[in-house]
């Protein structure tokens, strides 16, 4: 018979907050060893518009890390046990292919856009240029928000991913704005440190995730034969 969770952790209240900070660390551990090419990147290039391309090239390992976070996480909140390098790895494996194939156009085409933002005043063109194409880049980037959820916990094509993607960025109002919400905490602990980013990956996953939770729900209901 197949043990449970609470054999394994501890039906009390010492033992299961140690498991939670075990999951933490672990989930924290992983994010930073799959971002490590990314975080090496970043950390030798200056802050200057010159290098928004290597920028780009440097937050590809990131969108599979974190689809393998979120992945963790869902086992985390359904049946938590201590296994959670298992589970992170395994979510690598299955999303990493599947979260490439839209992840580095996407990347590809914030790049273009914000090349063209940072060179607006040398090129002419209208400031209502730099309105529309900072839209273009905030919508895409919520976009991307919501299809790297479903490509972490569903096995969808790509082109369903970007359709269902698209439905839920004006589908599920709220946790678009739940998704902004992270990504100013987000900016916010970058500006103040990019160590203390890096430090507190594992609970800004885990806050995407709990956010996500509707998206999960409704797609689970909506757009597969039976809930995950």
């Amino acid at each position: 018979m197949a043990t449970k969770p609470d054999d394994e952790i501890g039906t009390g209240p010492l033992p299961r907050w140690s498991a939670v900070v075990y999951w933490f660390l672990v989930v924290e551990g992983m994010l930073l060893l799959t971002s490590a090419p990314g975080l090496v990147l970043l950390g030798l290039l200056d802050r200057d518009v010159s290098n928004v391309p290597l920028v780009a090239l440097a937050f590809v390992p990131f969108g599979p890390a974190v689809a393998a976070a979120l992945f963790a996480w869902r086992v985390f909140a359904r049946d938590r046990d201590l296994s959670p390098a298992r589970h992170f790895w395994r979510g690598y494996r299955l999303d990493v292919l599947d979260v490439l194939r839209w992840w580095v156009p996407t990347l590809g085409i914030l790049g273009i856009v914000a090349v063209n933002l940072t060179h607006l005043g040398a090129t002419g063109l209208p400031p209502a240029l730099g309105i529309a194409l900072g839209a273009v880049a905030v919508l895409v980037v919520l976009w991307a928000g919501h299809a790297l959820v479903l490509s972490a916990l569903f096995s969808f094509r790509t082109r369903d991913v970007a359709r269902l993607g698209a439905y839920f960025v004006a589908g599920k109002p709220l946790v678009t704005l739940g998704f902004v919400s992270v990504l100013v905490l987000t900016g916010a602990l970058a500006y103040a440190s990019d160590w203390l980013l890096v430090l507190l990956a594992a609970p800004l996953t885990y806050l995407y995730a709990r956010t996500a939770a509707p998206v999960v729900k409704a797609t689970e209901h909506q757009f597969t034969d039976r809930p995950e």
